[in-house]
């Protein structure tokens, strides 16, 4: 069953294009194991969230257990936001089975 990850946090609008470009090396850097997507969203108004769809609960979790602090989190912190984590099993999907 895949698992989707939902990593939100306040960012200053003024630091909006730091804060793509920061994502968008992170996503060069490649992907882990079993993270299928993940997209940066805004709503142009300093609320931003990443959303990762991932394989199965064992591949957030072998991420989550590495040496490096899991990216989104991350990513936001560098920015000196606190962000929340939300984990949700994906249930039904329009590409078909999960």
């Amino acid at each position: 069953m895949n698992i989707l990850t939902i990593v939100t946090a306040n960012v200053d609008q003024g630091q909006a294009q730091e804060l793509i470009a920061a994502y968008e090396m992170l996503l060069a850097g490649g992907l882990p194991d079993g993270l299928l997507e993940t997209q940066l969203l805004s709503d142009g108004q300093g609320h931003w969230a990443i959303h990762s769809l991932w394989r199965d609960r064992a591949a957030l979790d072998a991420m989550r257990a590495a040496s490096e602090p899991p990216a989104a989190p991350a990513l936001f912190r560098r920015f000196s936001a606190e962000p929340a984590l939300t984990i949700m099993p994906v249930l039904v999907d329009s590409r078909g089975p999960c």
